[in-house]
């Protein structure tokens, strides 16, 4: 068995918690955190890490060249290059809401890629 420590990025106390890690990747004991989402990060992050994913998408006639997102929910680690690729590839036609879906199911995760903010289309630009 092995004492691991690692910091809680749930909610802004950033508890260091501290976790007996088996050597089949079990985990025992976790102490060090303030609330029950400190013990639950640490299983969820040893087992599936996942991250929300904030970018920008490439939008035409609209004032600025670059709309910011947000998935939908976290998404596997393992899968932000993937879903990268995505956005770069893709380009959107102002006008855009906040909230409107982008991009649906981005790489069949059942996520989406979600407009941050609105923009509105222009003129001339």
């Amino acid at each position: 068995m092995e004492k691991k420590d690692m910091v809680c990025i749930v909610c802004p106390m950033s508890c260091k918690v501290t976790f007996d890690l088996n050597e089949d990747g079990s985990i025992t004991k976790v102490e060090g955190h303030s609330c029950p989402r400190g013990e639950n990060y640490v299983r969820k992050e040893l087992t599936n890490p996942t991250r929300m994913l904030t970018s920008t998408i490439k939008i035409e006639g609209a004032f600025y060249d670059r709309l910011p997102v947000i998935t939908s929910s976290d998404i596997p680690k393992s899968k932000l290059f993937d879903v990268m690729k995505e956005i770069n590839k893709t380009t959107i036609k102002a006008p855009v809401k906040a909230k409107d879906v982008l991009i649906a199911n981005v790489c069949g995760l059942g996520v989406d890629i979600i407009a941050s903010r609105s923009m509105q289309a222009v003129e001339n630009k």
